[in-house]
């Protein structure tokens, strides 16, 4: 079992940037792809990118690309979402999560908060 735990979030003006932390605990993640989603009030919870073990395939939602960067540090046993240009919409709770392959997309932390003011 993996405990995540995400950080960074906050409240931020359109336009501004905030990089996200996720820091992994209980067993190392440094096998494992990993990704983030997020959660809009009312809504269902929705892909936003996943980075495999050693960072050399990354995949991004068409509505986060050029905006959102993931990345992650092995050593550190934590994974990153830098994410800039934010507009209102990206306004939800964000969630790291690993990817358990057979049983998918798992080990769901509490989540950080991010809104964006207009």
């Amino acid at each position: 079992q993996v405990q995540l735990v995400e950080s960074g979030g906050g409240l931020v003006q359109a336009g501004g940037s905030l990089r996200l932390s996720c820091a992994a605990s209980g067993r190392t993640i440094s096998n494992y792809r990993m990704g983030w989603f997020r959660q809009a009030p009312g809504k269902e919870r929705v892909f936003l990118s996943a980075i495999n073990w050693n960072g050399g395939n990354i995949n991004y939602a068409d509505f986060v690309k050029g905006r959102f960067t993931i990345s992650r540090d092995n050593a550190k046993n934590t994974v990153y979402l830098q994410m800039n240009s934010l507009k209102p919409e990206d306004t939800a709770i964000y969630y790291c999560a690993r990817d358990r392959a057979s049983t998918g997309w798992g080990d769901w932390g509490q989540g950080t908060q991010v809104t964006v003011s207009s």
